[in-house]
């Protein structure tokens, strides 16, 4: 198992490590004219990442990892709905610049975040990468769910006027499904789960620094 989920976390370091460099290389020659073509350079590797990282959520359920299931599954969620249901369904959303900045945070984290447990899933430690891993989440979490919670907000206009997932079903009564009301509630779950992920990542930054000092 331990050849498993190394491989397992070098694809993911490889697919980020892509796209990370992807999007700083593409910033720096165009500037912001990068921003309108983002998704389109990057959005298949992205996609396949975060598919990808539903695995994660079984290593758990099955015991490969020894990890916590809800914060994991607020992680791996939130990703994918925000990816594949609000921006990959509206066109209009992939080119704004919120998109280009979410992708960023999400991959600035990634890049740290498996290097990490590919090393750790190896018996090695290496001190610098372990206390990024557990530093570098304090400015990105909380900025990654602004740009979130800014993305579905500038989506809701677009899900309004084309009704896009929006569906009446012929029941014995007649049942509608209007997707903006939905988003309007996920933005409100939305901070609950990144505060509920934020709290476990705090109490073992605090297990880090206390064995540390005990070093």
């Amino acid at each position: 198992m331990k050849t498993y989920l190394a491989v397992y976390y070098l694809i993911q370091f490889c697919g980020h490590s892509w796209i990370f460099t992807n999007m700083t290389a593409r910033l720096l020659f165009f500037g912001k004219d990068s921003f309108a073509d983002t998704f389109y350079s990057i959005g298949l590797v992205m996609q396949a990442c975060q598919l990808l990282s539903v695995l994660e959520l079984l290593h758990i359920l099955t015991g490969v990892e020894q990890q916590l299931l809800l914060p994991k599954f607020f992680q791996v969620t939130e990703r994918l709905v925000i990816l594949f249901l609000v921006i990959t369904s509206q066109e209009e959303v992939q080119s704004k610049c919120i998109v280009c900045l979410l992708f960023f945070l999400w991959n600035l984290w990634d890049v740290i975040r498996y290097p990490y447990l590919l090393l750790s899933a190896v018996g090695i430690d290496y001190s610098t990468m372990t206390w990024l891993n557990h530093t570098l989440w304090i400015p990105v979490q909380p900025l990654s769910l602004l740009a979130e919670v800014y993305t579905v907000y500038e989506s809701l206009p677009y899900f309004e006027t084309r009704g896009t997932f929006c569906y009446t079903m012929s029941l014995p009564f007649a049942v509608s499904i209007y997707f903006p009301y939905i988003l309007k509630v996920y933005l409100v779950i939305l901070p609950a789960g990144v505060l509920y992920t934020c709290s476990q990542l705090y109490s073992e930054r605090k297990l880090y620094l206390k064995q540390q000092k005990l070093k």
